[in-house]
């Protein structure tokens, strides 16, 4: 994952568990707005998120940003 997605994702992951707790699921649609723009960026979250780490649909957003900051 290009280190801008990981920024962009771990600070989207930062943002949801203030708000919401440590409890809170998100997907990788998260991670974008509601209109397709960067087509090959969504594709290698999808890829990231589905095809490497085969994770459900919701995950724990702590689960996520660990993730990506061990380098997954």
């Amino acid at each position: 994952m290009r280190s801008s997605l990981r920024a962009k994702a771990t600070a989207v992951c930062n943002e949801k568990i203030a708000k919401k707790a440590e409890a809170v699921g998100l997907s990788f649609c998260a991670f974008f707005a509601n209109k397709n723009d960067d087509p090959e960026l969504l594709m290698e979250a999808a890829e990231w998120w589905i095809k490497k780490h085969k994770l459900d649909h919701f995950e724990k957003a702590v689960k996520i940003r660990d993730m990506i900051n061990s380098g997954a």
